[in-house]
Order: structure tokens, then C-alpha cells, then sequence
């Protein structure tokens, strides 16, 4: 069996992620900071799913990860982030610089072992999750929208390096809010005014099925309801 590898998991995209990939009869290897947090998500998935703690931005760790598959995976999902909700003039150095490591550097080092553990095989999907903030950076958003600007560019680089030797390589803009557990419905609101996370995951895997000839680099995804 073949493996997807998941970085960034928790309670709702990540783990619709996990689901959608494991209908295919993937094994799962679903990665975060706190392993603990993920026990009920791969209690849900069951036997092909499995927990990994792993600190995107560790190269030893992110090394580790892929170094512990028994063969190279088809998907490489990076689905972490880093953000601070403040104005410039309040963002901490320390503040930026790790909201940057957690968006874009753990993007790399994921991206790179990727690539590294599928080149041989000559075919793997890598996906990164984007945002709004991948292509519009608003007023208030820097310490979140310059690791998303740079994950981007990644993506971008990475899809015209590996797609000529056969790795998909594309990146997701997440234009909306993700319906979560804690979500409830908001009267007067439609009631699909959220993106569902099973309908996102059903988007990555149609990127990862797509034809060879018909590659998509980048997709957005938004609700109906939502101004862009």
C-alpha cells in the first residue's frame, strides 16, 4: 500500500484530508506538533491511518517523518501555517519570524523531502494549502500573508522544476473561513456560508487523479457566498 503524508493536522481539514485519503486505500501518516491531539482522528480513520509528531520547521524532524516510510508516498499534503493578528507596528521581531517559519520555511523543508523521496519512483503529488492571504495581503495581515506569499512562490518554483520529471506540484487557495467543530449555525446566514472540509479534501484529491497532460498548478476554492 501506498502512503499520504500529512503535515499539519488537526480537527478539520487535516483530518478530512485523512478520511478522503484513506477511502482510496492509502495509508495515512497524519503529522503535527502534539501527536496526542490526533489520537481521535486516527481512531475515526482506523487501521491506515497513523500519528507522527513533527515540527515543520525541525529539519531533523521533517526528515524523520519520510525517513519512516516503508515506501515513497503518492500525496505529500503541507497544511501548516503561522499567523499574527496584530498591526505592524505591534508584531514583535520574534513574532514574525516565527509566524514565517511555521507558513513558508516548513513548506520547504516538507516540499524538499517530498521530492527527494518520490523523484526516484518519477511521479507524487505535493500540495501545499494556501489562503487569501496567498494573493491578497490586507491591512493588519503581514505576519500571516508574507509566509503565505513565499509558500506560494515555492509552490511555483517547485511545479515547473518537478513537473517535467513527473511530480504534480500545486497549491490550494483556501478563499474562506473552514467550517470547524466549534462552528455553529449563524442565523440569517446560508448555511454552507463555510467551506465543509470534506469538500475541500474532495479538491485534492481531484488534483492528485488529474492526467499528466492536464496538470492544474494552482485552484481556488471559496463558498458561493463569498466577495473576491
Amino acid at each position: 500500500m501506498s502512503w499520504a503524508v500529512i503535515v499539519g493536522v488537526g480537527p478539520g481539514l487535516g483530518a478530512a484530508l485523512g478520511r478522503r485519503f484513506a477511502r482510496e486505500g492509502l495509508r495515512v501518516l497524519l503529522a503535527a506538533r502534539t501527536p496526542a491531539k490526533l489520537e481521535p482522528i486516527v481512531r475515526e480513520i482506523g487501521d491506515a491511518a497513523r500519528a507522527q509528531a513533527c515540527d515543520a520547521t525541525d529539519e531533523a524532524q521533517v526528515k524523520a517523518l519520510f525517513a519512516g516510510l516503508d515506501a515513497p508516498p503518492d500525496i505529500v499534503v503541507f497544511n501548516a501555517s503561522g499567523r499574527v493578528r496584530k498591526p505592524l507596528l505591534e508584531i514583535e521581531t520574534g513574532e514574525f519570524e516565527q509566524a514565517w517559519r511555521n507558513a513558508c520555511l516548513g513548506g520547504f523543508l516538507v516540499g524538499r523531502e517530498a521530492a527527494r523521496a518520490m523523484l526516484p519512483r518519477g511521479r507524487g503529488s505535493i500540495l501545499f494549502t494556501g489562503a487569501t492571504a496567498s494573493i491578497k495581503a490586507y491591512a493588519g495581515s503581514a505576519g500571516f500573508a508574507v509566509g503565505k506569499f513565499g509558500l506560494r512562490a515555492l509552490a511555483q518554483s517547485m511545479a515547473r522544476e518537478f513537473g517535467p520529471k513527473g511530480l504534480h506540484v500545486a497549491h490550494v487557495v483556501v478563499d474562506g473561513g473552514i467550517r470547524g467543530p466549534h462552528h455553529a449555525p449563524d442565523a440569517g446566514r446560508p448555511a454552507d456560508h463555510l467551506l465543509e472540509p470534506d469538500a475541500i479534501a474532495e479538491a485534492y484529491w481531484g488534483l492528485h487523479a488529474q492526467h499528466r497532460s492536464a496538470w492544474t498548478q494552482e485552484l481556488d476554492v471559496r463558498p458561493w457566498v463569498e466577495s473576491f
